[in-house]
């Protein structure tokens, strides 16, 4: 038997059928068919809230739209939010539909020119990546006639203690290597562009507050280090993110309240503050993550060499996380759970596998469950980021699942 990771707390107390912002699994899989993901933007309002009330006013959120790009969801987050980060022209046009320009960023290292283009003429903050990219950046707006709104991505000499995704501290494709920045953001300056500071991001999928709390100082540092050695205050530092969200068994809920009271502290010690630079902080996983849920009906249930599978109509295609085919070194169980028997004691060992023809194809391995029949659902947790967007939906070529947003 394997253990599963902890059910997010709007779900882990129910009994009986599931029920997603009020409304039943069986009766949302009934409207909408299977498989299913359901998003409640109630769980997602509650997050901000926890935000705003734990960090300091000083701190701007944004909302990292990669983590799940459903219009429904950027447009239910937008009034939320102070600003949309983006990573591709494709992003660039959800955010543009919700958000004044001059709120969102858009980030990434391989920015086409039609890209820096479309940034450039809607007047949203460009994350510069590279020298390079500067430079085709300030081609493009010399023929545009538009001075373009530019940031400095720096590829900190940091990293993350703890992140599940390490971003500093080593060789990147991200960013500029903060050795070179001061140059580089003279030469925007001097190239007629818009600063607008610089965009730290150091790690995520962070639990670890006090790992936080020490990567912020840092990154506040090495801000200030940067304005004195090229001769500009930013108007702007974007902190990144990094706020993680429990997976497995094991891992805890990060203590925002924490990082958000040393983050007051650094802030105020900050010359930069004193000099008027403003701040972000950066978040995807920690905000949706946990609003989503995927549902999968049974289709079978056998036996083979002494182990039971329970064979749903989804699987990695929608589901690459919950795999563990995303980001993961070490296979480890997601939340799942019967989602008609919630509450119920789970006597079966049994492993949950997907319809698709390759072993990799396995969200649960396992774990213990009520013992469901065909016909059944399961739901799978922690479905609100990186789910289907971020999956490989049209390999063997099954139906692409309906998304349903509540709230």
């Amino acid at each position: 038997m394997k253990p599963i990771g902890p059910i997010p707390p709007e779900f882990a107390e129910q009994t009986g059928m599931l029920a997603i912002g009020g409304q039943r699994a069986d009766a949302l899989v009934g409207a909408h068919g299977s498989p299913l993901f359901v998003y409640d933007l109630a769980i997602v309002a509650a997050r901000v809230a926890r935000f705003r009330a734990a960090m300091p006013s000083a701190v701007a959120l944004h909302y990292a739209v990669k983590a799940n790009p459903h219009p429904a969801v950027i447009a239910g987050i937008a009034p939320l939010v102070d600003g949309l980060d983006v990573a591709s022209a494709g992003e660039l046009a959800k955010a543009l539909a919700v958000k004044p320009a001059r709120a969102i960023s858009f980030a990434g290292p391989g920015k086409r020119d039609e890209e820096l283009d479309a940034a450039i003429r809607a007047g949203a903050t460009l994350n510069a990546e590279s020298a390079g990219e500067v430079r085709r950046a300030l081609a493009t707006a010399e023929r545009l006639g538009i001075a373009p709104r530019l940031a400095v991505r720096v590829n900190p000499d940091l990293e993350l203690r703890g992140s599940g995704m390490k971003m500093g501290g080593r060789a990147s494709p991200f960013g500029v290597d903060a050795e070179r920045v001061p140059e580089l953001v003279r030469a925007i300056v001097a190239g007629g562009a818009d600063w607008r500071g610089f965009h730290i991001f150091a790690g995520s999928q962070a639990l670890d507050a006090e790992a936080l709390v020490e990567t912020q100082a840092a990154t506040l540092a090495l801000a200030a280090r940067l304005a004195d050695e090229s001769g500009q205050v930013p108007p702007r530092v974007n902190l990144g993110g990094g706020f993680g969200i429990p997976h497995f068994a094991g891992d805890r809920a990060l203590d925002v309240e924490r990082i958000g009271a040393a983050l007051s502290q650094a802030l105020a010690a900050s010359p930069l503050t004193a000099a008027g630079t403003a701040y972000a902080i950066e978040l995807g996983r920690w905000l949706v993550g946990e609003a989503g849920v995927y549902l999968t009906r049974v289709v079978d249930r056998k036996e083979s060499r002494g182990e039971t599978f329970v064979v749903v109509d989804g699987g990695l295609h929608h589901q690459l996380a919950a795999s563990g085919n995303f980001g993961t070194v070490v296979r480890r169980n997601y939340p799942v759970a019967a989602a008609g028997r919630m509450g119920e004691e789970a006597t079966d060992e049994a492993s949950v596998v997907g319809c698709l023809c390759t072993p990799l194809d396995r969200l649960a391995d396992r774990v213990a469950l009520p013992p469901v029949a065909e016909g059944e659902l399961v739901a799978v947790f922690i479905a609100g980021a990186y789910g289907l967007s971020a999956s490989p939906a049209a390999f063997l070529g099954h139906p692409v699942p309906a998304e349903v947003v509540l709230g």
